[in-house]
């Protein structure tokens, strides 16, 4: 086992161990209550969404790295899938905001 928590098996690839999958899991699950949490605040909406994207993109984060394995992978085909993440992460934004703010005007009228 490494400082990393991961075992290297017998091809040379390394992989995680069962206690770091359950660190993992208890983070995401933690993330998840406090995003259930914030629907019973009374939170600005702009607020509101920019806490559970952010959220969402930590969680998105961790599931990527460690139950996809990329954290284990050469650092080649993590530098490939990130900035395709990063483009549809903005694409996504560049068209979900604007729609939220018109839904927004439209159902205070």
């Amino acid at each position: 086992m490494n400082a990393h928590g991961a075992v290297a098996v017998d091809d040379g690839h390394e992989v995680g161990t069962t206690k770091l999958f359950l660190w993992v899991w208890f983070w995401l699950l933690l993330l998840t209550a406090i995003e259930v949490l914030l629907a019973y605040f009374q939170l600005h909406p702009y607020l509101m969404l920019t806490i559970l994207v952010g959220l969402s993109l930590i969680k998105s984060a961790l599931i990527l790295s460690y139950f996809m394995h990329l954290r284990f992978e050469r650092l080649s085909l993590f530098l490939i899938l990130i900035p395709a993440m990063v483009f549809c992460i903005c694409m996504m934004l560049i068209m979900f905001f604007p729609d939220s703010v018109r839904l927004m005007q439209m159902r205070s009228h």
